[in-house]
C-alpha cells in the first residue's frame, strides 16, 4: 500500500508517490471533498446528497452516491493499492486517513503548534511555524467544487489563513522585521480593508520605519471605510494605537528582539478524557459538526444545547464531540460543572464560575473584579479574537449561564442541561439537540462495550429484550452492561428475567445511592407539590401515551390547569410529547423506566383511595367520550350498561369529537392499554364496556389483534366476576371478530352461549345482534333459510326497540337473501329503506354498507348505470370516513359493474387499488373474489392467464372454507378451458356463471 496526498488548501488535488490521481467526474470529486472535510468520522448518506444536489436531489440520489463511493474504491485501489480508505459505516461511510497526508489537517496542526510556541514567548519558533503552515496554499480552498459544503469550509480555512497571515505580522513586528513587512501588510490591508487588525500592524510598522504620518493616514482610510460601509467607527484597538501615534508614546517603541514575554501561560485544555464505551449519537455528531461548518466565525456566537432527561448521555456526547473537534480550538478547551441538578451540592453561582473559568484563562486572581458585572466583562474580553470551545455541563437555567457565554464569534459554546434553556433563542445562534434514547441497534452495541460481545452475539432476541427493558437510557444501558461484566456467570436471560418483574428493576439499575433512581430524584425533588401528583398519577395508568385531558382526569381538575402541569413534566424531561399529525391536540408519553419511578413514587406517596380515585375517573372518562363516539358513528345500543361516570365538560367532549373516529385513532393504543388494566382492577366492567365502545374503530381500521386481546382480556374478567351479561357482552364481540376473520364456525361456538346468556339475562338488544350474526354464519355456509329466519327476527326486535342503526344491517343482510334467491324486486325495496333510515339517522357506515348492497342488487338485476352511481357514493363515504375495508369492497363492486358493462381500463382501474388494499389487509375472501373479476376481464379480452387467476381464487376461497365461491370458481375455470384458445368468452355466460 502507498501513501495518498490528500489537497484541498487550493484546486482539489490527490497524488501518490507524486503522480496525480484522475478522480473522475464532479460528483466524484464533491463526494470525496465532503468525506476528507471530515476524515475518520461519519459523513451520512443523506450529508453528501445534499453536497452533491443542495436540495434538488433525483430519486434514484442515494443509488447514485454509492455509485460514486464504489468509483472512488476502484481508482483508490488501482492507484495506491487502497482498499480499506472509504469505509462504509451506518448512516454512511467514513474516510479513514490512517498513513495518508491530508493538507488541511497538517494545516491546522502546524497552525496549532506557531500558536503553542508564540504563547511560550519563542516568537522565532512561532513564525518558521507559521510559513511551514501558510506554505501548504496553493490558491483558494477547494477552488472548483461546487458545493455549498465545500463552499462553507473554505469560507473556514481562508479565514484561519488570514488569522495566520495577521499572526505572522505579529511575530515578525516581535522581532523587530517592521520593514520588511511594510509591502506584505499593505497587500493584505488593500484585500481586506475591513480587518483592523492587519491595519494596526501596519500602521505599527510604518511608525517603526518612521512614516508617522503614514500611519495616520492609513488610520483615517481604514476610518473612511468603516464609516461609510458599515456606519460604525474603528474599535477600541485601533483608535488606542491611532492615539499612542499621535501621542509618540514610548509604548510603540521596538521591543528587544529576545525580550521574554511578560507572562508565559498555557493552553487550557480542560476537557475530560472521552468516554470508553460510546456508541451511536451519528446525526447529533453531525448536527454539532455543521454548527462549526455553516459560516462559523463569521456570524453570531455558536451556541449549542443538549437537552435530555437523567442518564440519556448529554455529558456523554458533548465530551465526545468536544474532544473530537478540540483541534478546531487551538486556544483552549474550557471545561466547567455547573451543577445544576446536583443531589449534594447547590449549582454553581455565575460569579464563582467566571472566577473559574478566569483562573483557568490565566488571569491572576487579585485582577479578577469582584463585581458581578466587571466580572464578565473581562471574561468577554480575554476571550475576544480567540478560537476556543467552552463546554457548560449540567446547566440549570438561563440565568446560570448568561454571564459565561462570550461575546466572540469565534468561541463555540456547548451546554448540556435537562431543560432546553429557551431564553438562548433569538439573541443567540443556537442549535437545540433534545436527545433521544438510543436506537435498537446502538443500545445493544453499548452492551456488548460495556460487558463484551460474544454473550449478545449468542442471544441477540435477550439483548434486545434487555435494551428495552433499560429503556435504551445509555445509563441504565452501562450498570446493567456493568452488572453482566462483573457476572461472566450470568447469562443475558437471567438479568432479564430480573429486570422484567416492575417491583425489582429500579432496585436492580440503582446500585448503592445511585443509578437510574437517583437521577430521576434529582428531577422529582424540584417539582412543585401539583406537578409531582400529576406525575405520580399519570404513572398509575398503563397506557403508552395519553391526551391532556387524562391528566385533568387523573388530579380531577380543569384542562388548562392540567396542561400547564403536564408541561411542567416536560419541561423537567419527566414526559415526553409525542409527534402527531399538523393540528391533532398534543399527546404524551412515559418513557418506561420514568413511569416506573412515577408508580413507585404513587404507591410510597399516595394512599390506596387516591390511587383507586385517580383510576376510576381515568377510566369513567375514557368510557364516557368513546361511548358517545360510539353513539355518533354507530348510533344507540349495542353497549348495555354505562359505567356511573358524570359525563365531561359538553365543550370538551364536541371539541375531542369533532371527529370520532379520528379521535378513536388517536386513543387506540391508550384504550387496549386501560381495557387490560381495567380488566384486572377490581372494577373490572370499565374493560368490556370500553371493549364494545371501541368496536368501530377495532372493525373500519382493521385492528383484529387488538380487538382479539381486549375482547379476551375482558371475557376473562366478566367470568371471574360473575357478570354474565358483560360475559355475553364479550362473546358476541369475539363472535363478530371471527366473522371478520372468515372464522364461521368460530363465529358459532362464540354466538351459541352468547343468545343463550342474553336470553337468559332478558337483554332484547343482545340477543337480536346475536342473532344477526348467527344468521352471516348461516349465510356464508349456504344454510339460506336459516339466515333469513335470523335476520327477520333480529330486524323486527331491533325496529320495536327503537335501534335503528342495527336493524338496518338485518335489513340490509336480508336483502342479500333476497337477491340471490331471485327476488330482485324484492331486495331492491329492503336496501332502498336502509339507504333511507341510514340518512335520516346520520350513520355514514349503515349509509355506506346499505349502498354497497343496493348497488349489488341492482347489478344483479341489470341496472348497471344505477349500480355505478351507488358504488361511487360508497367509496365517498368510506374514503371519508377512513374505512379502508369498506372501500375495498366497494372499489371491487365498481371494478365487477365496469367489466360487465365492457369498459375493461376502467375496471382494471378500480380493482389493483382494491387488490392492494385486501393484500395488505390479508382478506383472502376478498382477494379472491377481486380475482374473480380480473379473470373474467382476462377472459372477456381473450388473454391468457383468466385460468391462472380463477385457480389463485380457487386458493383463497379454500382458505376461508367459501365452498359457493368454490363452486364458482370451478365452474369458471371449465368455462374458459373450453374456449378455443385466445377467443374472447362472451361478457354473459360468465356473468350467468356468477349469478347462478
Amino acid at each position: 500500500m502507498r501513501k495518498i496526498v490528500f489537497r484541498l488548501l487550493g484546486t482539489l488535488d490527490v497524488q501518490v508517490d507524486g503522480e496525480r490521481v484522475a478522480l473522475g467526474s464532479a460528483r466524484q470529486r464533491i463526494v470525496l471533498t465532503t468525506l476528507l472535510l471530515a476524515p475518520n468520522r461519519v459523513v451520512s448518506v443523506d450529508s453528501l446528497i445534499e453536497a452533491v444536489w443542495q436540495g434538488r436531489e433525483p430519486t434514484t440520489a442515494r443509488n447514485q452516491i454509492a455509485i460514486c463511493v464504489g468509483a472512488l474504491r476502484k481508482i483508490f485501489k488501482e492507484a495506491a493499492g487502497v482498499d480499506d480508505l472509504i469505509v462504509t459505516s451506518h448512516p454512511g461511510y467514513i474516510l479513514s486517513t490512517g498513513e495518508h497526508r491530508v493538507d488541511v489537517r497538517e494545516f491546522e496542526e502546524w497552525a496549532s503548534r506557531a500558536r503553542d510556541a508564540a504563547r511560550r514567548g519563542q516568537a522565532a519558533e512561532a513564525g518558521t511555524l507559521v510559513e511551514e503552515a501558510l506554505s501548504l496554499w496553493r490558491g483558494r480552498a477547494l477552488e472548483g467544487i461546487d458545493s455549498e459544503v465545500a463552499e462553507s469550509a473554505a469560507a473556514r480555512l481562508e479565514e484561519l489563513r488570514l488569522d495566520l497571515r495577521e499572526e505572522r505580522a505579529g511575530l515578525q513586528l516581535q522581532l523587530g522585521r517592521h520593514r520588511a513587512l511594510i509591502g506584505e501588510l499593505s497587500a493584505l490591508v488593500r484585500e481586506n480593508p475591513l480587518r483592523e487588525q492587519a491595519r494596526a500592524f501596519l500602521m505599527l510598522a510604518e511608525y517603526r520605519s518612521g512614516r508617522r504620518a503614514k500611519a495616520l493616514e492609513i488610520f483615517r482610510e481604514g476610518r473612511d471605510i468603516l464609516v461609510d460601509q458599515l456606519g460604525i467607527e474603528p474599535g477600541p484597538a485601533l483608535q488606542s494605537l491611532h492615539d499612542l501615534v499621535l501621542q509618540d508614546s514610548p509604548d510603540l517603541a521596538q521591543p528587544a528582539v529576545d525580550a521574554a514575554p511578560a507572562l508565559i501561560t498555557t493552553v487550557p485544555s480542560q476537557l475530560p478524557a472521552n468516554i470508553a464505551a460510546f456508541t451511536g449519537r451519528m446525526d447529533e455528531l453531525a448536527g454539532l459538526d455543521r454548527m462549526l461548518d455553516d459560516n462559523y466565525g463569521s456570524r453570531p456566537l455558536a451556541v449549542g444545547v443538549v437537552a435530555g432527561v437523567a442518564g440519556v448521555g448529554k455529558t456523554a456526547l458533548a465530551v465526545h464531540w468536544a474532544n473530537q473537534v478540540a483541534a478546531r480550538f487551538p486556544d483552549g478547551r474550557l471545561f466547567i460543572d455547573l451543577r445544576g441538578y446536583d443531589e449534594k451540592d447547590d449549582p454553581v453561582p455565575p460569579g464563582a464560575a467566571l472566577d473559574r473559568l478566569l483562573r483557568s484563562l490565566g488571569v491572576p486572581g487579585p485582577q479578577i473584579p469582584s463585581d458581578p458585572t466587571d466580572r464578565a466583562a473581562l471574561y468577554r474580553s480575554v476571550l475576544d479574537n480567540k478560537r476556543m470551545l467552552i463546554l457548560l455541563d449540567n446547566a440549570r437555567s438561563f440565568e446560570q449561564v448568561r454571564s459565561l457565554l462570550p461575546g466572540a464569534g469565534r468561541c463555540c459554546v456547548l451546554i448540556t442541561s435537562r431543560d432546553a434553556i429557551d431564553d438562548l433563542t433569538g439573541d443567540y445562534d443556537v442549535l437545540r439537540l433534545a436527545l433521544p434514547t438510543l436506537a435498537q441497534g446502538e443500545a445493544t452495541a453499548l452492551l456488548a462495550q460495556v460487558a463484551g460481545p460474544d454473550r449478545f452475539n449468542a442471544d441477540p432476541v435477550a439483548a434486545a429484550r434487555l435494551s428495552e427493558l433499560c429503556d435504551r437510557l445509555p445509563l441504565a444501558l452501562r450498570i446493567a452492561g456493568a452488572r453482566l461484566a462483573a457476572r461472566p456467570h450470568w447469562s443475558l436471560r437471567s438479568l432479564v428475567g430480573r429486570l422484567e418483574d416492575q417491583r425489582r428493576r429500579l432496585d436492580e439499575l440503582s446500585p448503592g445511592q445511585g443509578g437510574v433512581r437517583a437521577g430521576l430524584w434529582l428531577s422529582y425533588r424540584d417539582l412543585d407539590p401539583a406537578a409531582a401528583r400529576m406525575y405520580r398519577r399519570l404513572g398509575l395508568l398503563n397506557a403508552p401515551d395519553f391526551a391532556a385531558w387524562v391528566g385533568a382526569s387523573v388530579v380531577d381538575t380543569d384542562l388548562w390547569e392540567a396542561e400547564d402541569l403536564i408541561e411542567q413534566l416536560v419541561d423537567a424531561q419527566l414526559l415526553e410529547v409525542v409527534s402527531g399529525p399538523p393540528g391533532a391536540p398534543a399527546r404524551y408519553r412515559f418513557q418506561d423506566l420514568l413511569r416506573l419511578y412515577a408508580w413507585e413514587l404513587a404507591l410510597a406517596e399516595d394512599s390506596e383511595e387516591e390511587r383507586t380515585a385517580a383510576l376510576d375517573r381515568a377510566f369513567g372518562d375514557w368510557l364516557s367520550i368513546a361511548e358517545e363516539a360510539h353513539r355518533r358513528v354507530e348510533g344507540h345500543g349495542g353497549l348495555g350498561r354505562r359505567a356511573d361516570r358524570p359525563a365531561l365538560p359538553e365543550s370538551l367532549v364536541e371539541e375531542l369529537l369533532a371527529d370520532p373516529m379520528q379521535w378513536f385513532e388517536a386513543e387506540r393504543s391508550a384504550m387496549v392499554g386501560v381495557i387490560g388494566q381495567a380488566a384486572q382492577s377490581p372494577k373490572p366492567a370499565v374493560s368490556w364496556l370500553l371493549t364494545a365502545a371501541a368496536t368501530a374503530l377495532f372493525e373500519t381500521r382493521h385492528c383484529l389483534e387488538d380487538w382479539q386481546s381486549c375482547a379476551e382480556q375482558s371475557l376473562a374478567a366478566a367470568r371471574r366476576g360473575g357478570d354474565r351479561a358483560g360475559e355475553a357482552m364479550m362473546l358476541r364481540s369475539l363472535g363478530s371478530l371471527a366473522i371478520n376473520q372468515r372464522r364461521y364456525e368460530c363465529a358459532e361456538e362464540r354466538l351459541v352461549p352468547a343468545l343463550r346468556l342474553c336470553e337468559e339475562t332478558g337483554d332484547e338488544s343482545g340477543a337480536a345482534r346475536v342473532r344477526r350474526l348467527l344468521g352471516i354464519c348461516a349465510h356464508f355456509e349456504g344454510d339460506m333459510d336459516s339466515a333469513a329466519e335470523h335476520y327477520e327476527a333480529a330486524m323486527e326486535v331491533l325496529l320495536r326497540i327503537g335501534e335503528v342503526r342495527s336493524a338496518v344491517h338485518s335489513m340490509g343482510l336480508l336483502a342479500q337473501i333476497e337477491t340471490q334467491r331471485g327476488n330482485l324486486s324484492r331486495a331492491v325495496e329492503l336496501t332502498e329503506q336502509a339507504v333511507a333510515r341510514s340518512r335520516e339517522g346520520g350513520f355514514w357506515r349503515a349509509e355506506a354498507q346499505s349502498l354497497y348492497w343496493l348497488a349489488g342488487t341492482l347489478l344483479r338485476d341489470g341496472r348497471t348505470d344505477e349500480a355505478c352511481r351507488a358504488s361511487r357514493q360508497v367509496i365517498a363515504l368510506t374514503r371519508a370516513g377512513g374505512d379502508r375495508v369498506g372501500e375495498m369492497y366497494a372499489l371491487r363492486l365498481m371494478g365487477e359493474t365496469m367489466w360487465r358493462r365492457g369498459e375493461l381500463t376502467e375496471a382494471q382501474e378500480a380493482l389493483q387499488p382494491a387488490l392492494g388494499i385486501a393484500d395488505e389487509l390479508s382478506d383472502d375472501l376478498l382477494r379472491g373474489r377481486i380475482e374473480i373479476d380480473l379473470g373474467c376481464m382476462d377472459a372477456m379480452a381473450g388473454r391468457a392467464g383468466a385460468v391462472d387467476r380463477f385457480e389463485r381464487a380457487r386458493e383463497a376461497f379454500t382458505t376461508v372454507a367459501a365452498k359457493s365461491w368454490l363452486e364458482r370458481a370451478d365452474r369458471l375455470i371449465a368455462l374458459v378451458e373450453s374456449a378455443a384458445p385466445g377467443v374472447p368468452v362472451p361478457a354473459g355466460q360468465l356473468t350467468g356463471l356468477l349469478d347462478g
